[in-house]
């Protein structure tokens, strides 16, 4: 005779309760599930889901040689994987350090401290900053003049910038479309603007792996990506084919975009409503005050 479901559910709970199963081992699966879920989604956008298809195949193949005891490859075996933990931070060492990099970008301390002591409170960049960027921008996309403009948030871009050539100029859209016009000294390369200055151009950016990318977007598409995925950081890519416009945001691209759409992306970045609490730190805020200098 089968038992009625309110006999399943005092058996269920007996079992529960015998095995001591606290509310935290509960909580703790939840969390493990959920990292385990995020590695692995993590993983396969990555080179690593590559790499760890050739690892399986060589654990399928240690496994054949368990079963029919081939002890030479055994031997092998043990002494390489010995090594194995050396071996994986080794090959993985650019999609770790992504990770690390992706980690450190998560607004959990950040939205209560502040470390950076040039971060605007009030807003990154003004609205004339916004107007000028996207009057530039589709005045370069009708004459399919390619541009590669990223915009620095809260993650500091001095290790780009570093690789380019300083200007440290007030934005304008004359000053952006003269810097990639064809053939001129400064047209290679990204710009990277910090509040309402060009700070730097011809900088070089890392470029995207992932193998999700459409396969017809060209060098200039992937390394927008490519600084998105590793800062937090909006770039503008106006492509030198099409004159499209496309825009670069947390290792996304939104492709073909108008003029409003642009500009709702730009407004948004500004980040008008930024926390200022009492916890955030005394540090930088001195420097609310002061004026640039034109250079």
């Amino acid at each position: 005779m089968r038992n009625s479901i309110p006999e399943v559910i005092s058996g269920m709970i007996d079992t529960f309760i015998r095995v001591n199963i606290r509310i935290t081992d509960v909580v703790e699966i939840i969390i493990l599930s959920f990292l385990i879920y995020e590695i692995m989604v993590w993983i396969k956008k990555t080179r690593a889901w590559v790499l760890l298809k050739g690892f399986g195949v060589l654990l399928a193949l240690i496994c054949i040689a368990v079963i029919f005891e081939m002890n030479t490859i055994l031997w092998i075996a043990r002494n390489v994987f010995s090594l194995g933990i050396t071996a994986l931070v080794i090959v993985f060492q650019p999609e770790l350090r992504k990770a690390l990099e992706q980690l450190g970008q998560q607004n959990i301390i950040s939205s209560i401290f502040s470390f950076d002591s040039s971060r605007d409170v009030e807003a990154r960049f003004s609205d004339k900053t916004v107007n000028e960027l996207t009057k530039a921008v589709f005045e370069m996309a009708k004459v399919k003049t390619g541009a590669l403009i990223v915009l620095e948030k809260n993650t500091p871009l001095n290790e780009y910038e570093r690789t380019g050539i300083t200007l440290d100029s007030v934005i304008t859209s004359q000053l952006l479309i003269n810097i990639f016009e064809k053939n001129t000294p400064l047209h290679d390369g990204a710009v990277i603007v910090r509040g309402d200055r060009i700070v730097s151009a011809t900088c070089y950016l890392p470029l995207s792996d992932n193998l999700f990318l459409s396969k017809d977007l060209g060098t200039r598409h992937r390394a927008a990506v490519g600084i998105s995925e590793v800062t937090d950081s909006l770039t503008i890519v106006v492509s030198e084919e099409t004159g499209a416009v496309s825009v670069a945001c947390q290792g996304e691209l939104k492709r073909n975009l108008t003029q409003e759409e642009l500009k709702a992306q730009l407004t948004a970045a500004q980040d008008k409503t930024k926390d200022t609490g009492r916890f955030r730190l005394w540090k930088g805020r001195v420097k609310r005050h002061e004026k640039p200098s034109d250079k």
